[in-house]
């Protein structure tokens, strides 16, 4: 089976292209002209073990907004794509991630129904030139095109760079768990009502 897709997302704001190859290796080829967002999205890739190529062009005069939002979406398009029917995979995934004083857990239900609840009580606004609060932007685009439920909880942290790295990381496990093939499913639809 072949699980992957390419998006290409074009406004008056951003022009965006994103590939993913959900069976992939862990590689990413990634330029958005954020490097604190970059680093975030290379976590993605590593720990969720899929390849990754982001390419962005967007408006940072103003600000990271319209790219990181619009990043999200794009990318909910691809994996919404790639992971295709969804037969055969274990649906649900969670993570808990430590980094140092921080510990973030995220849980994923490839539902059909996007939703988005987040508890990051970040301790600084800005990380590099990352606006904090953009990482809600990013994972409510991802979800409303992956068509997916996701609960983010930052459950300890003092440092921002940290906590938002257990965020990204504890998100890619809960990911690559979520899309892993079940072998005791027998390619079958994970739910009672036969779809997603």
């Amino acid at each position: 089976m072949n699980r992957t897709a390419e998006v290409e997302r074009k406004t008056a704001e951003t022009h965006i292209t994103v590939k993913v190859n959900l069976d992939g290796s862990g590689q990413s080829s990634l330029q958005t002209g954020i490097g604190f967002f970059d680093h975030m999205l290379d976590q993605i890739a590593r720990h969720a073990m899929l390849d990754l190529h982001v390419h962005a062009v967007g408006d940072l005069h103003v600000d990271g907004h319209h790219t990181v939002e619009d990043v999200g979406i794009a990318l909910g398009q691809a994996v919404h794509q790639a992971v295709g029917d969804k037969k055969g995979i274990r649906r649900y995934g969670h993570a808990y991630v430590p980094l140092d004083e921080a510990l973030s857990r995220a849980v994923i239900d490839f539902s059909g129904r996007p939703g988005l609840v987040m508890n990051l009580p970040f301790k600084s606004g800005m990380i590099g030139t990352f606006d904090s609060q953009l990482t809600h932007e990013f994972f409510q685009g991802f979800v409303n095109h992956a068509f997916v439920t996701l609960h983010i909880d930052n459950l300890r942290g003092e440092n921002a760079h940290h906590q938002a790295e257990t965020v990204f990381k504890a998100f890619a496990r809960a990911l690559r768990s979520a899309v892993e093939s079940d072998p005791r499913s027998a390619g079958a639809i994970p739910s009672t009502k036969g779809t997603l």
